[in-house]
């Protein structure tokens, strides 16, 4: 790859992209973020003055604090857990491909995507892989993620060629590294089911990306299989993700549900929090759950499913719950990570 960089004068590059966190876990940190994250028009998709009276007059104020909270019983010594996963993923990556620019940005926060791809381009970047670091297709985070990085680029008077690594759901190595983890998890607890647990979305949302290509989004088993109608819906890439899981963990059950749902539409289900007290009254006792849509370890995960959802789960009756860490910098992430890449890179 370096012998060919100083032939051809290309200097490729991979930007790895997540979605970001507060600077720090404080009320107006938190609500800083929460006016860049929920400002998108991407994640709350309403008519921008409705959507700015939402979040400026209702969310901001009545759930910064308590999200400030949240962050804190997460936060470390490096800071952010997202953004330091992040930043080794980067790390990680750019061991695995010599001669490559590796970079790691956020959507709405520092490292924020417009100064690290200004710092890229600066350096010689001229062939620029884009990786949304998001396993299943969903508009407020692939889509927003690439809004940024076009809106950057729209700017500029030189455009180097750009690749989008799409959604990889269904990338077999990738899923042999979450499968490991959640074999992991479970061998240490004894677990006596698995539960995958993935980010929600309001339901219009699947809707309007499968709606031109005539998916028939809500209806009985549209979800079932990947079609040429539903190959961008959201919920359908994740239930083959927890297929091709379940096929690699014979010996557990599994179920599917999804997290982090917002009153007032209506959301995917089965939702997490009430498919939790459901096993728990079904018997089952030691639950390993995994959180498939997501590659770092955030607030979604250490705080929504390590302390919520296991308190609920005892609650209910159940006996443990434990949290199987995301894949982060675990090497054979890096490596499936660094096969996506190169098929990006070869073309």
């Amino acid at each position: 790859m370096t012998a060919a960089l100083a032939v051809s004068g290309t200097k490729p590059g991979v930007l790895l992209l997540n979605i970001g966190s507060p600077e720090e876990p404080t009320r107006s940190a938190v609500g800083r973020y929460l006016r860049k994250f929920l400002g998108d028009g991407r994640v709350i998709d309403m008519p921008a003055v409705l959507r700015w009276l939402l979040v400026n007059l209702v969310i901001v104020p009545f759930r910064s604090g308590k999200s400030a909270k949240r962050y804190a019983s997460i936060w470390t010594a490096q800071g952010s857990p997202l953004i330091r996963h992040c930043l080794a993923q980067a790390t990680a990556l750019q061991e695995k491909l010599p001669g490559v620019e590796v970079a790691a940005a956020m959507r709405y926060s520092e490292p924020y995507l417009e100064k690290t791809l200004e710092r890229m381009l600066s350096a010689g970047v001229n062939e620029l892989v884009v990786v949304p670091m998001y396993p299943q297709y969903a508009a407020a985070s692939t889509a927003s993620a690439l809004d940024g990085v076009f809106n950057y680029l729209a700017k500029r008077a030189f455009v180097p060629s750009v690749r989008i690594v799409g959604a990889f759901y269904n990338d077999p190595a990738w899923l042999d590294s979450v499968a490991a983890g959640i074999e992991k998890t479970c061998a240490e607890m004894n677990a006596d089911h698995v539960l995958l647990s993935y980010h929600g979305l309001p339901l219009n949302q699947l809707q309007d990306a499968t709606r031109p290509t005539g998916g028939a989004c809500g209806s009985a088993g549209c979800c079932d299989r990947i079609t040429t109608a539903n190959h961008g819906c959201y919920r359908a890439q994740c239930l083959a993700t927890s297929a091709a899981l379940a096929v690699r963990l014979p010996k557990l059950p599994t179920t599917t549900s999804f997290q982090s749902r917002l009153q007032g539409r209506k959301w995917i289900e089965p939702y997490t929090d009430v498919v939790l007290v459901e096993l728990a009254k079904k018997g089952v006792k030691r639950l390993a759950v995994a959180c498939p849509s997501f590659v770092s370890d955030c607030l979604e995960t250490l705080e929504e499913i390590g302390v919520e959802a296991r308190d609920t789960f005892r609650a209910a009756g159940g006996e443990e719950l434990k949290l199987v860490p995301c894949v982060n910098d675990d090497p054979p992430f890096i490596a499936a990570l660094a096969q996506i890449v190169r098929r990006e890179l070869v073309r």
